[in-house]
């Protein structure tokens, strides 16, 4: 087996990279278009740390059995959709200690303002409201520690992880500054590429897999005929069709999407399906679609996202049949994840202090 070796010069070379998913819910259309497909590419030029948090997801109560099964689930889906466990290390957080205990160091060089100060804890203290625990107020610190355990040079974000990168920032820059440096400084990864996929049933608001309506969301797992059905569904509006004229006034750029779709929503997000599903772009399908009614359109991409769906969720079924083998990769990848987090823990350990046997 052609394993990358984290402690080869050849792998150690090459800029890390390091991403986590939480394993609660099923995988969908908005992230294997919006970050699991920038994740597949970036392999070969870079080494990369997934990993699978599932200390994260139980600052929200969580069905024991249900997340160790959807822990399994993701981590299959993740390699059926391209994470190469021969190039890339893919590992369950928690099976690496050292996380929850360098987690613990950094909390005693990270302030309370500075926490209290971040949004997703405000917006997350107001959806759970009966469950605002000391985990979900130091959640940021839990993910600070993923990422400087691996000395990661790159952390792809979306809008909503920027204000949390750049606390990782202020902590490293801070525990280099009363201990010299430890740890690398980590730069946000912005893709050039990746899909903002909406709801099928609320084309303003991004596709999400806690969505109350089961036809506003596309899963990975879902069958031919589920999919077909639910694009078959989308909402949209008979004034957003267009003729190719029209399609030519939005853009010149033939690859740009964002002109149109912030304008025509249900006609938008049924041409970044499209688009995702074939790769064609804008002016193509606007060929194809313009002067055709929503039924037509609608058949169109239901086929074509049925079709690029259909050999990962194959892939997927074999991939999670055989649990044993997939228990093997895991336990593979937290070897590989300890060996180099063990490292950075122990120079942490010896900078503040602590007595080593």
């Amino acid at each position: 087996m052609n394993s990358i070796n984290p402690n080869d010069s050849k792998s150690g070379n090459r800029p890390v990279i390091l991403s986590g998913i939480q394993p609660t819910g099923g995988l969908h259309i908005g992230n294997l278009f919006g970050a699991i497909k920038n994740w597949v590419a970036l392999q070969d030029e870079y080494q990369c740390f997934f990993t699978i948090v599932d200390l994260h997801s139980i600052t929200i109560r969580q069905v024991p059995a249900e997340l160790r099964r959807s822990t399994l689930d993701i981590a299959a889906m993740l390699i059926a959709c391209g994470i190469d466990t021969d190039k890339s290390v893919l590992f369950v957080q928690s099976h690496v200690s050292e996380h929850a205990q360098l987690a613990w160091v950094l909390n005693c060089y990270t302030g309370m303002g500075e926490l209290s100060r971040m949004t997703q804890f405000k917006d997350k203290s107001v959806q759970h409201s009966e469950n605002v625990n000391v985990g979900l107020f130091a959640y940021p610190v839990l993910q600070a520690a993923d990422i400087l355990l691996y000395q990661a040079d790159l952390v792809p974000v979306g809008d909503d992880q920027k204000q949390h990168l750049e606390l990782v920032r202020d902590i490293a820059q801070r525990f280099n500054h009363n201990y010299s440096d430890t740890f690398k400084i980590p730069e946000p990864y912005i893709p050039d590429t990746g899909a903002r996929i909406m709801s099928l049933q609320e084309p303003t608001k991004k596709m999400s897999k806690s969505d109350g309506n089961s036809k506003a969301t596309i899963f990975l797992t879902d069958s031919d005929e589920e999919i077909k059905n639910k694009i078959k569904r989308a909402v949209t509006d008979s004034s957003e069709l267009l003729t190719l004229e029209d399609f030519k006034s939005f853009s010149v750029n033939p690859d740009s999407f964002s002109d149109f779709t912030n304008v025509r929503f249900g006609l938008g997000n049924l041409i970044s399906l499209y688009h995702v599903a074939t790769n064609k772009n804008f002016i193509e399908i606007g060929k194809e679609f313009a002067g055709k009614g929503f039924g037509v359109i609608k058949a169109i991409v239901a086929d074509s996202m049925a079709e690029h769906l259909n050999p990962i969720r194959n892939q997927y079924n074999e991939i999670r049949k055989d649990e044993n083998k997939l228990k093997e990769v895991l336990a593979e990848g937290a070897e590989k994840a300890h060996s180099v987090a063990f490292k950075t823990l122990r120079k942490v350990y010896k900078k503040v202090g602590f007595y080593s046997l």
